[in-house]
């Protein structure tokens, strides 16, 4: 579910940002095991993965191993850190860099930003997935837990579904963030405004897994839905001069 909303946002803000057919030079950081990274190398663009786990770089490359040997072609896998990306690439070297859920683990989250938009061509694309701070108290209260509730209204840690705790950032301090790295805030989105809050939801059954898939994409598109979702989807683009401010 994630996965493909997060997918639907993307290929809308890639597909107003450049020309149809172009093949983009893309930088998935932090890319787990790599859904993002061989869904776009499907689609055709050059991919390179950066992760840091290498038990999740060996099931990114278990999967690419299967893959036609087009897209095989298409794809470069690295073990490295995300904070080192400089050492890697070099700068303006990719027109889309993906930052999905890496910065709930970040102690210095500004200056990996700037790293990160270091590599971003002219009209680059900045893509970031982060867990919502200002929404941080629905999971409690919705499970009946008050003091929960009471004690995350100002925090900017969460404890995700397996417990262990998380960051979790600010749209406002984020916007602020991005202008200030020269890659100002383009849109934005609410990814699981409805399942992102409750580690028993039953699984969707029948013509359900579509309907709920249709009801998260509206809800992440639609105020003040979009607000209260457990992650948000900010997408930082250079020179927006001529697209006006963020929808």
């Amino acid at each position: 579910m994630r996965q493909e909303l997060v997918a639907r946002q993307l290929d809308e803000q890639i597909a107003a940002r450049f020309p149809v057919g172009q093949r983009l030079r893309i930088l998935d950081v932090g890319m787990g095991r790599g859904a993002q990274t061989l869904r776009l190398a499907r689609a055709g663009h050059e991919v390179t993965g950066l992760e840091s786990d290498p038990a999740l770089l060996g099931v990114a490359e278990a999967a690419l191993a299967v893959e036609p040997d087009g897209i095989r072609a298409r794809v470069r896998l690295i073990e490295g850190d995300c904070r080192e990306a400089g050492v890697h690439f070099l700068p303006g070297g990719f027109d889309v860099v993906l930052c999905h859920e890496v910065l709930l683990s970040s102690q210095e989250p500004d200056a990996m930003l700037a790293g990160l938009a270091r590599m971003l061509a002219p009209r680059g694309l900045l893509s970031l997935l982060i867990r919502n701070a200002d929404a941080l108290a629905l999971g409690p209260g919705l499970a009946g837990d008050w003091a929960g509730a009471l004690a995350v209204f100002d925090a900017d840690t969460a404890a995700d579904r397996r417990g262990t705790p998380v960051r979790a950032d600010r749209l406002e301090v984020l916007t602020s963030a991005l202008a200030g790295i020269a890659a100002p805030l383009h849109a934005w989105y609410g990814v699981e405004v409805f399942t992102g809050w409750s580690a028993n939801r039953p699984a969707a059954v029948g013509d359900e897994p579509a309907r709920l898939l249709a009801a998260e994409d509206r809800a992440g598109r639609t105020d003040p839905y979009r607000r209260i979702a457990a992650l948000l989807h900010l997408c930082g683009a250079r020179d927006t001069r001529e697209t006006g401010p963020a929808a």
